[in-house]
């Protein structure tokens, strides 16, 4: 990245010595994380997260998302993210096609030509996003009088059909679906955008430290630090084994790790936090690299080949922004 080749040059000029650096940045970790732990709550859920939806398809999610009360922007987001990591081409061994995933059957009853065209083409997200949101107020209104949580028993019955929904009276027992609805549950907070400080992890203190006893260990590319491979990372190797040692699970790639909890924005940001740095800053599969915040506008990160694991600042044209990864993951 040239970013990257910034940071190097920017930390080349500090003088004194990286350790004495690291030393400040210790203190600041923990000062920062220290005032931290005293933060109130953040908000309620007011549209979708900053680059959270690839910029095609955020116009229609936003409005296809508001279609009926149990379905949200944010939950339609995390669906189809789930189903085809918005991939318009996607196919599955079980003939379910397009960006949403429908089977044949099923988009022949409940497919909509959403963009008005004259035809309903499961392959073009113009349509298959509304018939998504479609499909799932229909769902909504076919098992709205089951028990629980009128939200999940919708996602149950996409994932396992009403019938299912209806016979358990709620999400049915099946471990496929409730892993499913789990899963779009939880990255439903990742694409949607708060008011006000979102909590800090409990976990970032730990998560920073292991980064810390890192720094100095030279880059590798898919690098996981095993001991085949002498200790050492990438980028998103190093946070995945961060987030590891105290008990929460990441995707391996960065642009996968970016949808694993809600998005503070650049001055709300807390030490633990994942930033992210891409291409495309409209688009989180743009993304390209990822490090963990410290406080003071620096994270540690595994930068590139021929360079160590070490403190870096975020503010490059690049930055893509933040995630505050949950302890589900």
């Amino acid at each position: 990245m040239q970013a990257a080749g910034r940071r190097k040059v920017w930390l080349l000029g500090v003088g004194g010595g990286l350790g004495l650096f690291a030393g400040f940045m210790v203190l600041l970790v923990v000062g920062t994380y220290v005032a931290a732990a005293h933060l109130g709550a953040g908000g309620r859920a007011v549209g979708l997260a900053k680059g959270a939806v690839p910029t095609a398809y955020q116009g229609l999610v936003q409005k296809w998302g508001a279609l009926c009360p149990a379905l949200n922007p944010a939950l339609l987001a995390a669906q189809l993210y789930q189903e085809s990591g918005w991939k318009p081409d996607a196919r599955s061994g079980a003939q379910a096609q397009g960006i949403a995933q429908f089977i044949p059957g099923t988009w022949a009853a409940h497919g909509v030509d959403g963009d008005g065209d004259g035809d309903r083409d499961v392959w073009d997200p113009k349509d298959a996003i509304p018939s998504a949101a479609n499909y799932d107020c229909k769902l909504a209104s076919y098992v709205k009088d089951a028990p629980g949580d009128q939200t999940e028993n919708m996602l149950a019955a996409y994932n396992a059909g009403a019938y299912a929904v209806i016979k358990y009276g709620g999400v049915p027992p099946y471990r496929e679906t409730k892993n499913y609805v789990s899963t779009i549950r939880k990255m439903e907070q990742s694409f949607a955008s708060t008011k006000g400080r979102v909590d800090p992890s409990r976990q970032a203190a730990g998560a920073i430290y292991y980064a810390q006893k890192k720094l100095g260990t030279p880059y590798l590319w898919g690098g996981n630090g095993t001991p085949e491979q002498g200790g050492r990372f990438d980028c998103s190797g190093l946070t995945l084994a961060a987030y590891k040692s105290v008990g929460v699970k990441l995707p391996r790639v960065a642009n996968d790790q970016w949808n694993t909890g809600p998005h503070p924005k650049r001055n709300e940001l807390l030490p633990g936090d994942l930033v992210f740095f891409g291409t495309d800053l409209g688009n989180s599969r743009s993304i390209d690299h990822v490090g963990i915040y410290v406080g003071g506008g620096h994270m540690i990160n595994a930068p590139y080949t021929g360079a160590k694991i070490r403190f870096d600042p975020i503010d490059t044209p690049n930055y893509f922004g933040a995630t505050r990864p949950t302890g589900d993951g």
